[in-house]
């Protein structure tokens, strides 16, 4: 018997296999692919996930396989760039191939213990007060503890919860590859310029080589469990500019739409939703891929305490209430830079008035934090602005913070000296350190790098540490 069965190994699936095994955590992943995508889409991750992945010790490895980029410009594509002293050590994008991340996040969940299995997917599952029996493809049938559906927007496992998906279906679908191009790159920049003044879902990027980014406007929506062919590429890129440039050798076609939608609840029983099972909304913004990763490390942590039976009363079900909202607010704003991506006279003056307004430091700051995913506070109750934020990787006396949080613990950061953990100690460390770059007296952060608690007192911090972390070990 696992404990916990996730099905699909994209990033979402593969980051929370790991967080799980993080805490010993018996996991099983299936995914219905035989092998991970060979397509070489690129993809950005943001400020927030760059610290997630420095919090657990994986941003070198990502490093080295990406590029980055200015944070500027990701706010529908309105060219200004980031203002100065962003509240992040990682104030930049990072663009990687996606099929290189998830390999790196799978390959970090194995290491770990986590077992996967290709080539099967989940068909069926019934739960009782002790588990959930999960039918495969294959038909295996096997008992878990938990099931999470990671099995992306077609979700088999919402479906199977027979949960609400309310939103708007797609209007306007894009097609997306990348492709090599027989006209020369003058020619090619100067058809984008006149065409990108007021078609901003179409451009021709290059990657060297020959070989482009390639987005353009469909004439009408597809069913996008068909991938596109190269005719359709031809055929879009005439009716958009008047030319196919010629493409031709393409690496990969994809097409996405601009449905957006929310599951009406990311928990029935034993059975939960994250990453794309559980929202979908269009790619402006680079959102979709953060967002997933993000449900993960916040779930984890919370379901593996479920699982060793010492959470708190209602604690796995703060992972709703805190990431639910978050999604809510991904996809109103991917609503809002797709209005301003459209070509009618209206939503062009909207955009030329926010890229006005973009010029105050604190309008460009506070879309930046709100795309980035920093300016995130879950509500913890009462208490200084700090408190249900994340906390930056700030320096302390054995280096810096996030080095100290790669086994997904939680941590007490005590500049007093004068408080303990107690009977939390196998499950929560504590630094002492009146070095530490705070200007508060002491924090408690859970294993997501959120502020639990703030202040200097002992019975007040243990009241705290039972919130988040069960009663303490005898």
């Amino acid at each position: 018997m696992f404990d916990v069965v996730i099905a699909g190994c994209g990033p979402t699936g593969a980051m929370l296999a790991a967080e799980l095994r993080l805490h010993d955590v018996r996991v099983l992943v299936v995914e219905k692919e035989t092998e991970p995508a060979s397509f070489a889409r690129i993809v950005s991750l943001h400020m927030r996930s760059l610290e997630l992945m420095a919090m657990r010790g994986l941003l070198d490895r990502l490093l080295e396989r990406g590029r980055r980029r200015p944070v500027g410009g990701i706010i529908a594509g309105i060219a200004k760039p980031a203002p100065a002293g962003l509240d992040s050590a990682y104030a930049y994008l990072l663009g990687i191939p996606q099929p290189l991340i998830e390999r790196l996040l799978e390959t970090h969940a194995i290491e770990l213990g986590a077992q996967v299995r290709r080539g099967r997917s989940v068909t069926g599952l019934t739960q009782d007060e002790e588990g959930v029996t999960v039918e495969l493809s294959d038909g295996e049938r096997l008992r878990s503890r938990y099931l999470v559906g990671c099995d992306g927007a077609r979700s088999t496992v919402r479906k199977l919860l027979g949960v609400g998906f309310p939103g708007e279906p797609s209007r306007n679908d894009t097609l997306m590859g990348e492709m090599a191009v027989g006209v020369p790159q003058e020619e090619i920049a100067a058809k984008v310029a006149e065409i990108g003044r007021t078609e901003r879902r179409f451009w021709l990027r290059p990657f060297g080589e020959g070989v482009y980014s390639v987005v353009v406007p469909t004439a009408e929506v597809s069913d996008r469990a068909e991938p596109p062919t190269l005719e359709d590429f031809r055929r879009e890129l005439r009716a958009v500019a008047g030319t196919d440039f010629g493409v031709h050798s393409p690496r990969w076609m994809s097409r996405f739409g601009d449905a957006t939608r929310l599951a009406e609840r990311y928990r029935v029983g034993r059975v939960l939703l994250a990453g794309d099972a559980a929202h979908i909304h269009p790619p402006t913004g680079g959102q979709g891929l953060n967002l997933g990763v993000q449900d993960a490390v916040n779930l984890g942590w919370k379901l593996a305490a479920q699982i060793h039976g010492r959470a708190p009363e209602a604690l796995l079900d703060t992972y709703q209430a805190e990431r639910r909202p978050v999604a809510a607010d991904v996809l109103d704003n991917t609503r809002a830079q797709v209005a301003l991506s459209s070509a009618e006279p209206g939503a062009q003056a909207v955009r030329r008035l926010l890229a006005e307004l973009m010029d105050f430091d604190e309008v460009n700051r506070h879309l930046i934090e709100k795309i980035t995913a920093t300016a995130i506070r879950y509500d913890f109750g009462e208490g200084p602005d700090l408190l249900g934020r994340r906390l930056g990787d700030i320096a302390v006396g054995q280096g810096t913070l996030y080095g100290l949080l790669h086994g997904g613990r939680g941590l007490l950061l005590d500049r007093t000296g004068g408080l303990t953990v107690g009977g939390w100690s196998d499950r929560v460390d504590h630094l002492a350190d009146p070095s530490a770059a705070l200007d508060v007296p002491c924090v408690l952060l859970r294993p997501d790098g959120h502020v639990a608690w703030i202040g200097d007192d002992q019975q007040d911090l243990d009241d705290h540490l039972a919130r988040w972390f069960g009663p303490p070990s005898r």
